[in-house]
């Protein structure tokens, strides 16, 4: 608390020189910068609108820098200007790129019908047949023919669905698109984006996201729709009341058109197949650029996936990755310091905005400068707290297992005993919450919360190494390899990677900024066991995302599934420790513990399981680890 009072106390001391500096580039914006607003015709004759900032400057010709979004490209009107020079994105401007946002089809003022997460159509033959790549084709076409001054080079970037969108541009293969910055991408809805984590369903995220997102437009409109209206502040208290999502269907009614395919999709169909991008990342044309946090607790997913997908069926591609130990866009922040009680060391968001993206569009769209020297993989290890420029993601060659044992022990040898195993009782009632204390709205700090409080459940098993002797690097996906004997039919698994520290660690952090400086703080974090990595398998898809089958009940099984990647350093002096359990609410839905289809259960399906975890030398559960030597 004393931390943040002392920033608080700085923030305030320097607000006016903020509120100078602000109204000096909104002043300096309007002045050499006209805005325009177009609707530009797609083939089908849908129009989309547009937003338009270009410089003044005739100078020179200069880039296009778009993005496509279905989250408004407001403010509307064109003597309202968007207040871009808020963030990093003043250097555009002060670049004098040509600035274009645009409603997607379907979205806010664009005309046409939207459809989530639009199927990219390989096999175009007639002009009805459009997806996002032709709709990009047809914009970029119309600005590099239309816009005076321009110097016929295109970049596309976005964050979230607009990193969804920013894939589909350089599928377009428009030819003066040259650059293309996919962002925490939308990538794979089903098995690891937002809304399913390995069949699992993201209930917290997908309600409060759709209640509002979801609902139609029927005509091009400037005003967005409302939100829901909870009950509450407490969101596991809501979800947990709320109970079966067959009860938030009915909240949804009949309006909402993509909650009712989420709830009629439940296995990975051909509808998904079709909705998982990468599956069509094949000859890509532009340099791209995917962006990505290590920390992203809405898609963690989606940039690591994005990049290994243009990497294999686009081998020729000039591709590369960043990755940061960021939240949801903290990349695109002032602020890339810290992220709950983790501090990073640096601003890790101003040095790759004026190191790697600023650059990269710099030179692919202005012909500015050499070509910026931006590794295979720049990747941010925390732990360590340093950048490593990589030849190859993931780097690690091979993995090494470290095995579940008795007692809660955790070692890299293999268990020896005929017959072992650790039980708990799994009770949907009572499901084990994702992060401490009482929350509105999901957070972004969980993916590096103390697990302290998840340790102490008898719902949760704790395997922890002993006190590391030196320093343990992962660079790469971790796989959970566990051997369950559970008493019903179904359930969930949640495996935890975690950094204990040690018991008299302490954090000293110098507080600075470009107008005064605040005095080092100093705090305790001693016993602090840091979320690393943590992900949710439903059991019945653990053969098969396409057919799932039920567990023989206290039968030993194999589950065995893949954690997005890790990039931590487990320093000498701290422990590695692994928790098991088989709820993670409210952002992951509650298994009923039965085989069933999930989605019309009712409230009362749902049934407490015994859950064995077997570390015996014939089921011996492992983590494989992506060691790097």
């Amino acid at each position: 608390m004393k931390k943040w009072l002392l920033l608080l106390a700085g923030l305030f001391f320097l607000a006016p020189a903020f509120a100078g500096q602000i109204n000096a580039d909104s002043l300096w914006f309007r002045e050499h910068y006209t805005k325009k607003e177009v609707y530009i015709p797609m083939r089908d004759g849908v129009r989309l609108f547009t937003s338009v900032y270009l410089p003044k400057d005739q100078s020179e010709k200069h880039p296009v820098l778009m993005t496509r979004t279905p989250y408004s490209c407001a403010p509307y009107g064109e003597q309202e200007y968007s207040p871009l020079y808020r963030r990093y994105l003043n250097a555009y401007l002060r670049e004098n790129y040509i600035i274009v946002t645009q409603d997607v089809r379907g979205r806010w003022m664009s005309e046409g019908v939207f459809e989530d997460v639009r199927p990219f159509n390989p096999n175009k033959k007639t002009d009805k047949d459009i997806d996002e790549a032709s709709d990009t084709y047809d914009t970029i076409d119309w600005l590099v023919k239309n816009l005076h001054g321009n110097n016929g080079n295109v970049g596309v970037f976005g964050i979230s669905y607009p990193g969804f969108y920013s894939t589909m541009a350089a599928l377009s293969n428009h030819p003066a698109l040259k650059a293309v910055s996919p962002q925490a991408p939308v990538t794979d809805w089903f098995q690891g984006d937002d809304f399913h984590h390995n069949g699992a369903f993201m209930l917290a995220d997908a309600f409060s996201f759709y209640t509002s997102f979801g609902k139609p437009r029927p005509k091009p409109t400037t005003v967005g729709p409302t939100g829901f209206e909870f009950p509450n502040r407490d969101n596991y208290k809501f979800y947990l009341e709320t109970g079966a999502l067959s009860n938030f269907t009915r909240i949804m009614g009949d309006s909402i058109l993509f909650w009712k395919d989420l709830m009629t999709h439940g296995n990975y169909d051909g509808w998904w197949r079709a909705r998982n991008v990468r599956n069509f990342t094949k000859n890509v044309k532009p340099v791209i650029l995917t962006v990505g946090g290590t920390f992203d607790a809405e898609d963690c997913f989606g940039a690591w996936s994005t990049y290994k997908a243009i990497e294999h069926l686009s081998p020729g591609t000039n591709n590369r990755l960043v990755m940061g130990p960021w939240y949801h866009g903290q990349w695109a922040s002032l602020d890339g310091t810290h992220l709950g009680n983790v501090q990073f060391g640096s601003n890790t968001a101003a040095w790759y905005q004026q190191n790697i993206e600023i650059p990269f569009f710099n030179y692919y769209l202005k012909g500015k400068g050499k070509e910026p020297a931006i590794a295979e993989a720049t990747i941010f290890f925390t732990g360590e707290n340093q950048w490593r420029q990589l030849p190859k993601w993931p780097m690690a060659e091979a993995t090494q297992a470290i095995y579940l044992g008795a007692n809660g022990q955790l070692s890299f040898s293999k268990p020896t005993a005929a017959k072992s195993a650790t039980e708990y009782t799994s009770d949907p009632a009572k499901p084990v919450p994702y992060t401490e204390d009482v929350h509105f709205s999901r957070t972004i700090n969980y993916m590096t919360d103390d697990q302290r409080f998840a340790s102490r459940r008898p719902d949760v098993l704790v395997f922890q190494t002993d006190v590391l002797s030196e320093d343990v690097t992962l660079a790469g996906p971790v796989v959970a390899d566990l051997f369950a004997s559970i008493s019903s039919t179904d359930a969930d698994f949640v495996v935890k990677i975690i950094d204990v520290f040690p018991d008299n660690f302490r954090y000293t952090e110098d507080v600075e900024s470009e107008h005064r400086r605040v005095p080092s703080i100093t705090y305790p974090m001693g016993g602090f066991q840091m979320l690393v990595r943590g992900e949710i398998m439903r059991g019945k898809f653990r053969n098969s995302f396409e057919k799932p089958v039920p567990f023989v009940p206290n039968v030993a099984s194999e589950v065995k599934f893949t954690l997005p990647d890790v990039a931590h350093t487990f320093t000498k002096g701290h422990r590695i420790m692994v928790q098991i359990q088989s709820s993670w609410f409210p952002i992951a839905d509650r298994n009923p513990q039965q085989f069933m289809d999930i989605y019309t259960a009712k409230d009362s399906d749902f049934r407490k399981a015994q859950i064995r975890i077997l570390h015996e030398a014939s089921h011996p559960s492992r983590i494989l680890l992506p060691i790097l030597k």
